[in-house]
């Protein structure tokens, strides 16, 4: 098969002259050409040449006139080149030989088909040839066209083999199986069930890598499914393993809040690209087996959940090495509140609930409502209208409150240093006390949110505050 026309852009002919002129074989190999069959862009192009591939990234840095963009990884024998949006690798076509301790390989120079035969799978392990004489001719040799068509990944050799030496492997096979929606052929994922514990000589870091792919492509559950499946998840996430399976006492079950949890997580997916509401949707139900209980009366309950977990988030994202930023605590704010909307809704929206609502939320109000309402997964078609009504009556609430703008910003009108010098007080918890009592006021709408009205309130009301606390 002959890819020349698909291949419009000049740099291809330009590098395959180039490499001409140099005497070398050179390919453009991996994601590219895959992505190319499934006529997705790609900006990052990998290029293979029999020989130093820093030498040749050097000869077409300086016919693109781009030498100030050549990046040179001597360590690895790689080379990139940013030439307008797209990033140009090479490398040298290589060998590589594992010890069993290490994911690290021992590198030898090699030809085209040890590079490919080295590749994860045969999806990724074409290649088409950049050399006048043979230009957009594909190279092959493992079928990894016809498991495109047939939407099936498998590994190249012995899928044992592949994943012992590199078990992070085993993780790009369930995050390409989600993100283009393929099959693992049995055999292969056979292979990733027996080489499961090799896991563990992969940092944490690179395993995070995979798992952020994983909730970024369009239906997440696959690749946690499939993680569950091969025996990885209960490795590397074990905290979501414990939500799995149904308790059932006199007779009364509770639902599978591992299911729950992924069909919450795809319908946030379906509507929103942001990666860490698509944390928070995976984490919301997180403090589930710590709080479940049993009531006769009841049945199974979940009391303070939210709470909990809210809690649990900042030693998981320790545990893990996610960031310990502004990104675990929007996290740890939305699995806190994911269920004060339905509660709010529940109340019949009052003016006072949907103030506090707007207040906690603040900027992340929009998220928190999405994954409030991504969080109906009940069967029961009246159950699911009734709670849609109530987020639709909270929602149109939301919309009627004049400040409700100026309350997702939340600031008290009144700060500290004006109560201390009116009431002649120093620092201390009184102060607390009075600017709680404003904000409750605001709140509860009794007065505006504004400063004058904050403060004849404090004038007024300050003093039976201030009373009460000494005699406490």
């Amino acid at each position: 098969m002959n890819l020349s026309n698909d291949l419009t852009n000049p740099v291809f002919r330009k590098i395959g002259s180039i490499a001409d002129t140099m005497g070398r074989e050179v390919y453009v190999v991996g994601g590219y050409v895959r992505d190319l069959f499934l006529n997705r862009q790609s900006k990052d192009i990998d290029f293979v040449t029999v020989g130093s591939g820093i030498e040749l990234a050097e000869k077409v840095a300086e016919a693109l006139g781009r030498s100030k963009g050549l990046s040179v990884y001597a360590t690895y024998g790689t080379a990139q080149i940013k030439s307008g949006d797209l990033e140009l690798e090479f490398v040298g076509a290589r060998r590589e030989s594992y010890h069993r301790e290490s994911r690290n390989p021992i590198v030898e120079d090699g030809t085209i088909e040890d590079d490919q035969n080295r590749r994860d799978f045969t999806i990724n392990a074409m290649a088409i040839c950049l050399n006048s004489e043979r230009f957009g001719e594909l190279v092959d040799p493992f079928g990894g066209l016809a498991d495109l068509h047939k939407k099936e990944i498998r590994t190249p050799l012995d899928p044992d083999i592949t994943f012992s030496d590199d078990p992070l492997r085993m993780m790009r096979a369930i995050r390409f199986a989600t993100q283009l929606e393929f099959t693992i052929v049995p055999e292969t994922f056979e292979a990733i069930v027996r080489n499961r514990k090799r896991i563990e000589i992969i940092t944490r870091e690179r395993i995070n890598d995979e798992l952020s792919k994983i909730i970024r492509s369009p239906r997440p559950s696959i690749g946690f499914k499939l993680l569950d499946k091969a025996g990885l998840l209960e490795l590397i996430f074990p905290r979501l393993c414990d939500l799995k399976g149904v308790e059932i006492m006199e007779g009364k079950g509770h639902k599978d809040n591992f299911n729950h949890t992924l069909q919450v997580l795809d319908q946030v997916a379906e509507k929103s690209d942001n990666e860490w509401l698509r944390w928070a949707a995976l984490l919301h139900d997180i403090g589930k087996p710590a709080t479940k209980r049993y009531d006769e009366k009841l049945g199974w309950t979940f009391h303070n959940h939210n709470y909990i977990g809210e809690k649990m988030i900042p030693r998981m994202f320790r545990e893990m090495k996610f960031p310990l930023n502004e990104k675990m605590k929007y996290v740890a704010k939305l699995v806190g509140l994911h269920m004060r909307p339905q509660s709010v809704g529940e109340e019949g929206v009052s003016d006072s609930g949907v103030r506090r609502l707007i207040t906690d939320a603040g900027e992340d109000l929009d998220d928190l409502m999405l994954l409030a309402e991504a969080d109906i997964t009940s069967k029961n078609p009246v159950k699911v209208r009734r709670q849609l009504q109530g987020f639709a009556r909270l929602r149109e609430r939301m919309g009627e409150i004049s400040d409700a703008d100026a309350l997702r910003t939340w600031t008290n009108p009144i700060n500290g240093n004006e109560i201390m010098k009116h009431f002649n007080l120093s620092p201390g918890p009184e102060i607390s006390l009075i600017k709680e009592a404003v904000k409750e006021a605001i709140l509860d709408g009794r007065i505006p949110y504004d400063h004058d009205a904050a403060w004849e309130f404090v004038i007024k009301e300050g003093p039976g505050i201030l009373n009460n606390n000494l005699k406490q």
